[in-house]
This record gives C-alpha cells, sequence and structure tokens, in this order.
C-alpha cells in the first residue's frame, strides 16, 4: 500500500521585503503524527519567495522520508498553490528559481496534490516561520533525537557525483488500426506486416548507441518491438506493466468520428482536459501516475546506463513531458509517428535534458 504524507509549508517577512522565514513540516495521513519539521532564516526576502522556501524545504523533507509516498502539499498562500498547479505564471526570478527546485524534486517523486488552506489551519508551519524568523532554526526528524539547529556549525556534506541516465523512447510499430488512427489503449494487437519492417529499421539503428538496458510495455505490440531491439542488441527484455498504454474504455476499436458519433461531449470533455476519463476507461493523470512510477524504478535500477523503453504514445509523451519540466497537458500538442525515436537524459541533481523527439531517420 502506497503511503500517504502531507506537508504543511509557510513563509513569512517582517516587512516584505525584510528579514524572511519558512517554516514545514511533514505528517503521516493517516495518524496525523508530525514526521519531520524545517524552518529556516532566507535573509532580506518577500513573503512569496519566504513561502516557496517552505515548500522545497517541505517536499525535500517528504522525499527524504518516502520518495514513493503520496504527497498532499497544504498552504495558505493561493499564489503558491496555483503557480505549481501550472494554472498561473510565475514571473519573479527568484521565486522562479525556487519553483524550478520544488518541480525537480517533484520528479523524483511520487504524485503530487497542491491545496489551499485557511491560514488557521496552516498554524503549524506558520509557527515553524515565525520560529526561524527569531532566529531559531530548526531541522528535526521524528525517527531521530531532536536536533535543534542554534548554535552548532553543521560540517558540509559530501557532494555526490551526478550520474546520468540516458533514455530511448521508442513507440512500437504499426499495428491494423494505425493507419486509420483508431483507439488502441488496452487492446492487445500485434504489429502489423508493416509494423515488424519497422521494429527491425529501429532495432537496426539503435545497434550502436551503447544500449545496456531494454524496458517494455506488456502488451503485444511493444514486446514484438521490443524483441525486434532484443535480437539485434543481445539484451532481455524486461516488461513494466505501468508503461502500458491508456485504456479507452468504451473507444478501444473506435476511430475518432466513430467515438464521435457516440458521444460527442465526452470526447470533447477528455481532449480538453488530464483529469478527465474516457468512458469506461482512465484519464491521462491516470496514466502519469503509472508511467511516474515506472520512470522512478528504471532510474533506480538502471542507474548511469543508457535504457531502451518501449512504449506508447500517451506513456512517452508524459515521459517527454517530466523531461520539460512541463504539464501532462503536453501530451494533448505532441505528435509521435509508428516506430518514432525519442531521447531523454535524467541527472540525479534533478537536471533533465530532451535531446530528441519524433526521430523517423531510420525509416527511410
Amino acid at each position: 500500500m502506497t503511503r500517504r504524507l502531507i506537508v504543511e509549508a509557510d513563509g513569512g517577512s517582517r516587512g516584505n521585503p525584510g528579514p524572511a522565514g519558512y517554516g514545514a513540516l511533514v505528517r503521516d495521513a493517516e495518524t496525523g503524527r508530525v514526521l519531520a519539521e524545517r524552518a529556516a532564516s532566507v535573509g532580506i526576502a518577500t513573503n512569496n519567495v519566504a513561502e516557496y522556501g517552505g515548500l522545497v524545504a517541505g517536499l525535500q523533507a517528504a522525499h527524504d522520508l518516502d520518495p514513493e509516498a503520496q504527497v498532499e502539499v497544504r498552504m495558505d498562500s493561493k499564489l503558491v498553490v496555483e503557480q505549481m498547479s501550472g494554472r498561473w505564471k510565475i514571473k519573479h526570478p527568484d521565486m522562479q528559481k525556487l519553483a524550478l527546485q520544488a518541480q525537480q524534486l517533484a520528479r523524483r517523486m511520487g504524485p503530487i496534490r497542491y491545496t489551499w488552506v485557511p491560514r488557521a489551519q496552516n498554524s503549524a508551519a506558520d509557527a515553524l516561520a515565525n520560529s526561524a524568523m527569531d532566529g531559531k532554526p530548526v531541522h528535526r526528524d521524528a525517527a531521530a533525537e531532536p536536533v535543534t539547529i542554534e548554535d552548532d556549525v553543521q560540517p558540509a556534506p559530501e557532494p555526490q557525483p551526478v550520474v546520468t541516465t540516458l533514455t530511448h523512447l521508442l513507440r512500437h510499430g504499426q499495428t491494423e488500426h494505425t493507419p486509420e488512427r483508431r483507439f488502441s489503449g488496452s487492446s492487445d494487437l500485434p504489429l502489423s506486416e508493416l509494423g515488424r519492417a519497422e521494429a527491425r529499421a529501429a532495432a537496426l539503428s539503435l545497434k550502436d548507441r551503447g544500449i545496456d538496458a531494454i524496458v517494455s510495455s506488456p502488451l503485444q505490440r511493444c514486446r514484438q518491438t521490443a524483441a525486434a531491439a532484443a535480437e539485434v542488441l543481445g539484451l532481455p527484455v524486461e516488461v513494466d506493466d505501468d508503461l502500458r498504454e491508456l485504456d479507452f474504455g468504451e473507444w478501444e476499436g473506435l476511430s475518432r468520428d466513430e467515438a464521435v458519433a457516440r458521444n460527442p461531449l465526452a470526447l470533447r470533455r477528455f481532449f480538453a482536459a488530464t483529469d478527465v476519463r474516457a468512458p469506461g476507461g482512465e484519464s491521462i493523470a491516470d496514466v502519469a501516475e503509472r508511467v511516474a512510477r515506472a520512470r522512478r524504478r528504471i532510474l533506480t535500477r538502471h542507474a548511469g546506463e543508457t535504457v531502451l523503453v518501449v512504449s506508447h504514445v500517451t506513456p512517452i509523451k508524459l515521459l517527454l513531458a517530466a523531461g520539460l519540466g512541463t504539464g501532462a497537458e503536453v501530451v494533448h500538442r505532441v505528435f509521435l509517428e509508428a516506430a518514432s525515436l525519442c531521447t531523454v537524459a535524467w541527472s540525479s541533481d534533478g537536471r533533465t535534458s530532451v535531446r530528441l523527439v519524433n526521430d523517423t531517420g531510420h525509416l527511410r
């Protein structure tokens, strides 16, 4: 069962800008027990910058406790909640830097949800922020002896080497549904004759890229594409169920025109959002949650390696979104050909680099 954590964070400034500090704590969602507390001064800053400092500290504390946990962040700052939810733009340079830190942390964690709460419901974090502004920073974890950092000089931690994992993201070859653009999410279709040729061409193009491992969706069209690569590269294929395509439910096997004829409103709502499920199926947000799990497994098991990931349109687009640091709505704005190749590099310090998108040069 996935652990659930609650992060409560706040920040304040006496002067705005003025002497500022943040506070954050992590609770067990089931028991309400406080598992960690953080409070620190940020020098002269605005309230908003201090609030972002609290967010970063709270996310780091939750990550240290359990990077796989589901996290709900509760803050009384409407600005931070709306910006981190992707609904408002971040214009202040200092806030942009802190938001980027928070986003980089979030990419290494389980699903995160941001919730606005009234100030009265955020009093514990507010008290910690005030203690920081009073010159009483705190770093306390429930699993260890409480430590108050006031007079101690803490030794600087040894820098950790940065490890980069390279992922080549290969969409499966064509099936009988591909030319007609039919919904083929959970439908377990084999490759067509053309699809098998595409898989072979893609495999040959990957021969000299130093691939160390192959990870595939469990669906037949991906396993056949991965098998072609395995034959060329001499590697086994790992299957990860979380890399399967979005389940389109009642739309499986239909063309878009046929789905429109059945229920135009449902289709319009689905393509206008990321949290709307296909009738009897999944939403993009559902897929994003499991693809994030698959990504974390790949980056943990194959740290520092070059990995071929064979999957479908939606999971690959979501991996690109994570690499770009954007929201899941990018799924509606990127087109990927059958048997196309994308490449993303993931560094252990949180930096990412999208290096290739929709490359089909090997199919010409």
